[in-house]
Order: structure tokens, then sequence, then C-alpha cells
């Protein structure tokens, strides 16, 4: 991790407006709304198939919505989706890597052309932090599930990004693992980062600022201490 500050000239680093998206007759967003600012964790929850995932991939500029605006660092990516990958870490479910590669091939393809030198993130930046030095020479295809989302998230931040986004990072992971992953969320946050998390994890939720919860297509605000039943009454708003 370098000990620079991101330096924001613009405050709201995420803005998403009446966001839609259908498959069909199956209308999986409804209109949504969220504003992540420098220096968040925005959390957002929701049963399988609520369309977490189709709203992070919308944000990324990986998938189009049907309708909305997506503002990311004040650029309007919904128009130009090149934008997206100038200020946007993406880290889906499945790990975007190359399993025949070693460690440090998947990492040179990202920070070959890197604001960060990949010198630099070997020995005090994130490849370090995440664990990676050891194992740096090691086939992909020889890794835990573990070892493997350290090496996604490492190679999406490659380009020190102010925007985060993430598909339950910590799922199926161990707990050393989980720790070590909020652990670094939580240091990229401290120096003005935003950070979109998806998750199913209470614990992951401890580093969350602001917390939604996806229901029916629609996101609703709820209180980010919110836990256990609670949690899950809120996950269900039509029985409130």
């Amino acid at each position: 991790m370098t000990n620079n500050q991101y330096k924001f000239t613009i405050y709201v680093m995420v803005k998403i407006t009446d966001i839609r998206k259908s498959f069909g007759k199956n209308h999986v967003l409804k209109g949504l709304s969220l504003t992540g600012k420098a220096g968040q964790c925005i959390g957002i929850v929701g049963t399988n198939g609520s369309g977490k995932s189709t709203l992070l991939s919308i944000i990324s500029g990986i998938r189009k919505a049907d309708g909305g605006t997506i503002e990311i660092c004040g650029k309007d990516i919904s128009k130009k989706p090149k934008y997206a990958a100038e200020c946007i870490g993406y880290i889906p479910q499945e790990n975007p890597v190359f399993p025949d590669l070693s460690v440090k091939d998947n990492l040179m393809l990202w920070y070959s052309d890197s604001k960060i030198s990949y010198e630099q993130a070997v020995s005090d930046g994130v490849i370090g932090m995440l664990g990676l030095t050891p194992i740096l020479d090691k086939k992909v295809k020889t890794l835990s599930g573990g070892m493997r989302k350290r090496l996604s998230i490492a190679m999406a931040v490659a380009n020190d990004p102010p925007v985060i986004i993430l598909d339950e990072p910590g799922a199926a992971l161990d707990l050393p693992t989980k720790l070590l992953i909020r652990d670094y969320l939580s240091s990229y946050v401290k120096r003005g980062g935003t950070v979109l998390l998806a998750t199913h994890d209470e614990e992951e939720l401890s580093i969350c600022d602001v917390l939604y919860v996806l229901v029916d297509g629609v996101l609703h605000q709820v209180s980010n201490t919110l836990r256990g039943d609670e949690l899950l009454k809120a996950m269900d708003i039509r029985r409130n």
C-alpha cells in the first residue's frame, strides 16, 4: 500500500439514478438510485437472484442498463462506458485470472501500464499486503480459491482506482483470507477510496458506512447497524 492519499476534486464518486434492467418479462432492477462518496464503503445485501450481481456489472460498465444514468468520478459512463475502466476496479464473483500463467505473469499483464510500478506494489503495496509475494512464481491453477481471490483484487486495483466494486469477495473463503481482504478494504477507504460491496457476510458489513437492501428490484437504504433477524426482516420489506 502506498502512503499517498487520493486527491479528489469530486466528493460524490458514484451516482446512479433510475437504473432499470429486464430480462424478457423479468424486471430485475426497477429504477435504482444510490450515491457513494469519497471515503465511503457502501454495502448491498439481498437474497440470491435479487439482482445484486446485475447491478454491480452495470455500474462497472460490463453490462448495459435499459435506462437510467451512471456517473463515476463525475463522468457519465452510461453514455461512454470506456470511462469505467479509468476509475473502477471491478472484482466479480468469478476470478478473472489466467490459470496456466504464474501469479507474477498475471499481475504483469495489469501492472505493465499501471501508474504504480510492479516493484512498488510488491514491496509496500497491495501485492505485498495481500500476501502474494511468496507465491509469485506459482501457476495460478495450483492456487486455492482464497489465493485466487487475493490475486483478482491485486489485479483490479493495479492502476490505483478511486472506486472498487466487489461482488461477494468473501464467498467460500477461509477466515484469515476474509480478514485480510477486509483489512485491505478498510485501509483503502481510509485513504479516500470508495467501495461498493455486495455481500451475504455480516462480518463484511462491519466496514460499511451505508447499507442498502435490494428487494423486488428496488433498493432501500437501512441502518448500517442491522444484523441477524433485523437484517433478515429488512431484506423482505414487503412483510414489515
